[in-house]
């Protein structure tokens, strides 16, 4: 069956996504993200030219090492998230489907007089493998296979970049992209376009972490990043959130968390995972505190408090624990 878009390229499961999600939580699978681009950007230039550019620093790659990258507006907001590694002969980039035009654009506009190529390389393509994995899966014999290990600190799996080829034959025990988005979802890791919006600051959803170098030289959108991290202060949160699952219908992505009558933010991706349920990443502003009663298209939802990416207001902290020691006076 295939996936909802924007990945409808791929299977959302093989027959059983409950099977499926435990199958990737004991270590075993592996999720054919191949509906993801991957860019091939070469010359001699190009890790001086792109550290210009993203977010991350990467002037020193070496072969094999991998980073993850953003691209930022010049006012901070993300545009583009990259996966990016060094091969020794070019970088490979893959990004979230229906973004790479956009991006090869944007790099070509800022080549300049530099000696680098950018190009979209439709011979590889992704498959995903669990944290627990102990090795990439095989491809074919004499194929060649380019890994790219995604760096996060939420440790949350491996990019592995193979021949186009070469994918059905390494998909030995397959799981479905409703597989791998409920273990994304329980690990608080956003998608670009589906858990962010054209605000998005990488602080609010934990990107400053995995995506963002503090201490690099000048890059577009760096400023509002030193000025959001110097005041600690970023004004929305990614939470996790648990639905209640009496209802057969989720919301949909982009549907408005409501605090009361109050919108409070906007519902990010929505997964029924196999141990926690019905759950969602969403955006929230800063100040909703842990203990708030929400809703989401008519389903009550409540946060993870134990599932932080960033604090709540401290106000807002402060006022639960008043009204949390209220209730134990009464």
């Amino acid at each position: 069956m295939a996936a909802d878009p924007p990945d409808e390229a791929v299977a959302g499961h093989y027959g059983d996504p409950y099977r499926e999600q435990r199958l990737l939580l004991s270590g075993r699978g592996a999720v054919d993200l191949s509906h993801r681009p991957v860019l091939r950007i070469s010359g001699p230039d190009r890790l001086p030219w792109l550290h210009s550019l993203l977010s991350q620093h990467v002037a020193d790659l070496r072969p094999g090492e991998s980073r993850e990258a953003l691209v930022l507006s010049p006012h901070g907001h993300v545009e583009h998230h990259l996966h990016l590694v060094e091969t020794g002969e070019d970088v490979l980039a893959h990004v979230e489907p229906g973004t790479a035009e956009a991006l090869v654009a944007f790099l070509d506009s800022m080549r300049f007089l530099l000696r680098v190529e950018v190009a979209v390389d439709p011979s590889l393509a992704v498959v995903w493998t669990p944290p627990l994995a102990s090795s990439p899966p095989s491809a074919a014999e004499g194929a060649t296979v380019r890994t790219s290990e995604a760096v996060t600190s939420t440790g949350f799996g491996s990019y592995h970049l193979v021949p186009a080829e070469a994918v059905d034959r390494m998909l030995v025990e397959p799981a479905g992209l409703l597989a791998h988005e409920a273990l994304r979802v329980a690990a608080l890791r956003p998608r670009l376009g589906l858990d962010t919006d054209h605000r998005t600051l990488p602080h609010e959803v934990g990107w400053l972490a995995s995506a963002v170098h503090l201490d690099k030289g000048c890059y577009r959108g760096q400023e509002t990043v030193a000025r959001v991290h110097n005041l600690g202060r970023p004004p929305r949160r990614l939470v996790l959130l648990h639905l209640d699952g009496s209802d057969s219908e989720l919301p949909a992505v982009g549907s408005p968390v409501l605090l009361g009558e109050r919108e409070a933010g906007r519902l990010g991706t929505v997964a029924r995972h196999a141990e926690l349920g019905p759950i969602a990443l969403a955006l929230v502003k800063r100040t909703v505190p842990d203990d708030a009663a929400l809703v989401v298209g008519g389903v009550a939802a409540s946060v993870d408090s134990a599932a932080v990416v960033v604090e709540p207001d401290s106000q807002a902290r402060e006022a639960a624990a008043a009204r949390a020691n209220l209730m134990r006076f009464r």
